[in-house]
Parts: C-alpha cells; structure tokens; sequence
C-alpha cells in the first residue's frame, strides 16, 4: 500500500515511521547501478545498501536461495507452458493454406495465450496473414533472472532504533496487517458497511473498528493455548532468521495433528471457540406460587472453563 505518493504524504507527518518494500523495477535500478551485487550476499543473507535516489532512507538488501530456487522453477514452467500453446497455434495456421488465418484471429489466438501466462515480455511474436512464429527474449529471461530471490527492504526508521534484521522481521508481520483487513471487511467483527457524510464520523468509525480488533487481538492472545494459533509465535519473531522461511513451533505441530490440547480439550479456531462459548445461557427461573424470578447461568462446560479461566474472567 505504500506507494511512493502514500510515502510523501506520510512524511508530511512528523514520528510516524513506516516499512516498506522496493518493487521489482526498482530493485532492477539498483542492480543495474552496481548498489546490489550477489557478492554482497556471500557470507550474509541481507546487506544494508544506500542510494541517492532515496534520500534519508536506510535500504536492506535480502536474498533467500530458496525463494530464487522457486522462482526459477515457477518462471521456467511458465515458460514451457507458453512455448507448448504458442506451438500449437503455429502448427494450426500452417495447416490453413486454403484458407489462411488473417493475422487479427492469429492476434487474438496468441494473446489469448500470452494473457494466460503472463509471458508477454519474454516473447517475440511474428504475425502476419498466414504466418505465425515466435522466439523466446533469452535477454528478458536473463535480466528477470538475475532478481531470483532478492527483495529490498526500505524503512524510514534510524538503526538506532531498528537494526537491519527487526526491519525485514518487522516487514514480515504484513501478512498480521492483511489479516486485520481481512478481519474488517469478513464476518469476525461482524461491521456492517455504513456511510459516512462528515470527516468526524469517518474518523469515529475506524477509531471503533480499531478497538474492537484490539479486543480481539487481546483475546487471541490469551486463547491461544485453545486455539490452533502457534503460542511461540510472538516471542519467535523477535529471534528467527530474519531471511530464512519461518518454522512453526512444535506445539503448534502437534495441535494440528491431535486437535486436542495436552489437558485432552478439543482445539478450535478462534470463530468456533466463540461459538462454543456462546452456548453458555441465563436462565430466568420463577420460583414458587409467590412468582419469584431469578435468573441463574447454565454452568461451565470444561471448555468453557478453561476459556474463562485464560481470560481472567
């Protein structure tokens, strides 16, 4: 989300701080002007770099093997499904001679293809009325090649306060920041869209939508040994390899495989949990012929307990 735009406006904003990420082709710039070399990477996974082009930022360099090593295999089978399809329109407008194909249908055909695989960049197509042919871009590959497993990260903390492996840590809880957007727009929270005429009300919505995440970021947290959620993860970011993929905690494991917890109660996501706890009634009893009313909570299940107990309640 943080366009260079968004970044200018954020900067307009004193103390707030922000983390990033390059896009390829800026990643390209920087390789291209000799700021990233692949012997930055030989002793280290990350590297911290500086450019001109980005005044008062601190840039860090990561490669990770196995995602170059995936992109690699993911490039080269797309390359060969666009090179069997582009191949079968060949050989289906050489078999036209009576009736050529006109070069508009041959077109279609091979975008169609191109569209499907997103390859465009690595071919060169020839079409003409009757003829078809296409090469692969050996240069295109090389050059997209030559970014296998390289990722930039840029941040406008000083390393005073974050040193080069907590930015990429701090960078990989994104997918914590998708999931709070997830959480508003899906059913967790359950708000509705509204729409609002004045900044004010704009402000006190999202102000709203912030704290009852926050609730419920809090709820996780002391669920968590109910929950399928890795318990370690919190204190694992601060000292897993900042590059290296993320392992998930034995515990966490084994919840997944037995879906019971080591006290024998049955593991939930944090969507079932509610429900199993919304099971839980008061119930108002009248006593007697004088009509007496009180009302008396249904007791705890061993779940529900346990869930009570986790939350101070």
């Amino acid at each position: 989300m943080l366009t260079q735009t968004q970044i200018d406006t954020v900067k307009e904003s004193p103390g707030i701080g922000w983390i990033s990420a390059l896009r390829s082709s800026a990643i390209r710039g920087l390789v291209e002007q000799g700021h990233i070399q692949m012997s930055l990477f030989d002793t280290r996974d990350l590297a911290e770099i500086t450019s001109a082009e980005y005044p008062g930022e601190r840039l860090i360099a990561c490669f990770n093997p196995l995602l170059a090593e995936e992109r690699k295999r993911k490039r080269n089978e797309l390359l060969d499904a666009t090179e069997k399809a582009l191949a079968g329109i060949a050989r289906a407008v050489a078999r036209r001679t009576r009736t050529p194909l006109g070069k508009v249908e041959i077109g279609k055909k091979a975008g169609a293809v191109i569209n499907r695989f997103k390859m465009a960049k690595h071919f060169a197509l020839t079409i003409e009325d009757g003829v078809f042919a296409f090469t692969r871009n050996e240069t295109s590959i090389v050059r997209e090649a030559a970014l296998d497993g390289i990722y930039v990260i840029r941040t406008s903390e000083p390393a005073e306060r974050l040193s080069s492996e907590d930015a990429v840590r701090s960078y990989k809880s994104l997918s914590q920041v998708e999931r709070v957007f997830r959480t508003f727009k899906g059913i967790e929270l359950l708000v509705r869209p509204i729409w609002h005429r004045t900044e004010g009300h704009v402000k006190a919505h999202l102000f709203l939508c912030m704290l009852a995440y926050y609730v419920e970021w809090h709820m996780r947290k002391a669920l968590a040994p109910l929950l399928f959620d890795d318990e370690t993860l919190t204190e694992a970011r601060k000292t897993r390899h900042p590059v290296k993929p993320a392992e998930t905690s034995f515990s966490a494991k084994q919840k997944k495989i037995r879906k019971v917890t080591p006290d024998g109660l049955p593991v939930h996501s944090f969507a079932t949990l509610l429900v199993a706890l919304g099971t839980r009634c008061r119930n108002r009893c009248r006593i007697g012929a004088s009509g007496t009313v009180i009302s008396r909570l249904t007791d705890p299940t061993p779940l529900q307990t346990k869930a009570l107990q986790l939350l101070e309640l």
